[in-house]
């Protein structure tokens, strides 16, 4: 079923980006997520605007597949459009390059913080939560990812690859960071 577009069948969906209610009858992009308790994904459901700024690649595709009208379409794609183009927008999976929203994060390799709105890399790391053992995102300094992947045994043009298939920011700022961690 993937990512679609549909009419709310109630009133009792929340939008998982803003938290609020989507009105009955009001469009609503559905993305499928796994489901903890079973083997049937369950869908996440989003305001159709709220999905423009934080989701715009599962948006457009959606839109592309949907064969009816949708209100304010210009005004969506103009907020997808202002989505990827600010770097703000949601990355597709690891590893991915984004602007940081905060200066709290600080970089796994060389231990300084990440400053506000520079462009970091997020890659999978392993993290210890209570007695059990889970993945999660790990940031570096685009300088400091080569050292990363050296004590890693990963491929630079192969995380290229991905950064290019994961990352919501415009592709010149993305080329510009993939030049940096294949220069350090």
């Amino acid at each position: 079923m993937a990512n679609h577009i549909e009419e709310a069948k109630s009133g009792r969906a929340s939008c998982r980006t803003c938290k609020k209610t989507i009105a009955k009858g009001e469009l609503r992009l559905g993305i499928e997520a796994a489901n903890a308790f079973g083997d049937t994904p369950s869908m996440q459901w989003h305001h159709l605007a709220c999905a423009a700024g934080k989701l715009p690649a599962e948006l457009q595709e959606a839109l592309d597949a949907f064969p009816g009208d949708v209100a304010d379409r210009a005004a969506l794609d103009k907020t997808m459009a202002d989505a990827i183009a600010s770097g703000h927008a949601k990355p597709a999976g690891l590893p991915y390059t984004d602007r940081a929203p905060t200066g709290r994060a600080k970089c796994m390799g060389c231990g300084e913080p990440i400053a506000k709105d520079s462009y970091r890399v997020a890659v999978e790391r392993e993290l210890e939560v209570g007695a059990t053992m889970t993945t999660g995102a790990g940031y570096l300094h685009p300088a400091c990812v080569a050292a990363h992947l050296e004590t890693k045994g990963g491929d630079k043009a192969e995380l290229a690859a991905n950064l290019r298939t994961n990352s919501r920011i415009p592709e010149a700022d993305l080329e510009r960071v993939i030049l940096e961690l294949e220069n350090a």
